[in-house]
């Protein structure tokens, strides 16, 4: 049975997305920021004949997020995405989305897929020596403007307002290195809940990197976040990157799949 749930299915929810906080952290963030009434965001679940929860789908505006332990309704769900969108914005574990490819005639040249790593752990991290701040709203310009130097990064015009949101909600934060009162390195994270965050953004001017720089900054990002007691996470697809997150104690925990 599938059917939408409401603010009395939270705790049995989060109690299932809990089993992997890392995967479902948009989930996990979207449903404690806006909750389960609201005309842009809503949830579906499926239950087994024994009332058990087995699967659930996320529509946060056009964008779903699908999540289930095992087999689950794909037709039924697909038929709920299909009536918002005939081209759904589709994000989740590549087991689970990539189900749906035929079914929603997703385009292969749509498809974008990611390693998903997390760190649970600051075994692997030192004590930071430089002299790391976190950014207030005030700070906003200077980190785009360290964003827009770094060519891989894609600016547009809601990402000023999603940086000052974050800051404003506590569902992420930035911190930065400077000199001479200019950002020169920061990363930030970003949806943040009581389980997760996620970080992003990490970048370092061109004149100041191979100095260890953005490694000084995500060790004190990791430790700060982990004494809240949340699990960090992060997509990449480069393997050198890769590799410098899990000298940190990242662990590589599946592919994310995204269908633009």
């Amino acid at each position: 049975m599938i059917r939408k749930l409401t603010k009395h299915d939270d705790e049995i929810v989060m109690s299932f997305l809990g089993d992997e906080p890392s995967i479902n952290l948009f989930i996990i963030g979207d449903l404690e920021a806006f909750g389960y009434e609201t005309d842009f965001q809503e949830l579906w679940g499926e239950f087994t004949n024994t009332g058990e929860l087995k699967a659930v789908l996320l529509r946060f505006h056009q964008s779903f997020i699908p999540y289930a332990k095992g087999s689950f309704d794909i037709e039924k769900f697909g038929e709920i995405m299909k009536s918002y969108s005939p081209k759904p914005i589709l994000s989740g574990k590549q087991e689970i989305v990539e189900q749906f490819e035929s079914l929603l005639e997703i385009a292969p040249g749509r498809k974008q897929v990611t390693y998903f790593a997390e760190c649970r752990t600051d075994y692997n991290l030192d004590t930071p020596q430089l002299p790391i701040q976190i950014a207030r709203i005030t700070d906003v310009d200077q980190i785009m403007e360290l964003r827009s130097t770094i060519d891989e990064f894609s600016l547009n015009d809601s990402t000023r307002k999603m940086l000052i949101q974050a800051m404003e909600t506590k569902t992420g934060r930035t911190y930065y290195l400077e000199e001479s009162g200019k950002f020169i390195a920061c990363a930030s994270t970003t949806a943040e809940n009581t389980m997760s965050a996620m970080i992003v953004g990490v970048c370092t001017y061109k004149n100041f990197r191979q100095r260890g720089l953005a490694t000084e900054i995500l060790q004190k990002m990791v430790k700060d976040v982990l004494n809240e007691g949340k699990i960090l996470c992060l997509f990449y697809d480069n393997p050198a990157a890769g590799r410098i997150y899990k000298r940190l104690g990242f662990q590589d925990i599946g592919m994310w799949t995204m269908y633009r």
